[in-house]
């Protein structure tokens, strides 16, 4: 089992519940298809237990940073990554550039292309290659935070989301007062008579 990410933007909360999703599951490997932006993001992926692989997606500006600090677990970032798993091979790339990323879908070399970039998650058959989009893991433009996890023996993948939603908030109703018959009866009198003074007056 593989398991797939994708646009992690910082959200450490979400890593955490990812690694611990992803350990539950035992997979033996995780990519990730870029756009991590800070450094300090390597200390929640460190708990993995699998080997992890990743590439750089627009919003990782800070590249060397990234490769030094993840260099730490043994992961090599790069722009693209070919990795052959089990007799599968698999493209990873962010999607940044639609020509690329077409070329490598189009041209059926690989079994497996995993991209990101949208934020949506997507799985689809092109030819004879699987193309997976985790969508995001940090939740923040779609409200889901999601991943993918793959089974490359049966090239079954499903899209799943982690970590609680946010309640609903609850809607506020109207109180609306009580007011007895008399009471009623009583304000009625007291707008009568205010009125009648406002007539008196005006005249």
């Amino acid at each position: 089992m593989i398991g797939i990410v994708s646009d992690s933007h910082d959200n450490l909360e979400a890593i955490r519940e990812a690694v611990v999703f992803l350990n539950a599951q035992n997979v033996s490997m995780v990519l990730h298809a870029g756009d991590f932006v800070a450094p300090f993001t390597v200390r929640e992926w460190k708990n993995l237990k699998c080997p992890f692989h990743g590439v750089f997606g627009n919003n990782d500006g800070e590249k060397k940073g990234l490769a030094r600090a993840y260099s730490e677990m043994g992961t090599e970032l790069k722009e693209f990554e070919e990795i052959n798993f089990e007799g599968k091979k698999i493209a990873l790339y962010h999607g940044t550039i639609t020509e690329f990323l077409s070329a490598i879908i189009s041209g059926s070399e690989y079994d497996v292309v995993v991209r990101g970039h949208t934020h949506n998650p997507e799985i689809k058959k092109e030819g004879k290659t699987l193309v997976i989009n985790p969508g995001e893991l940090c939740g923040y433009l779609t409200g889901n935070k999601t991943l993918c996890l793959l089974d490359i023996a049966s090239m079954d993948a499903a899209i799943h989301v982690i970590g609680a939603k946010p309640p609903a908030p609850e809607e506020k109703k109207e109180e609306t007062a009580q007011v007895s018959p008399s009471e009623a009866k009583k304000d009625i009198k007291q707008d009568d008579t205010v009125s009648g003074e406002n007539k008196e007056t005006c005249n």
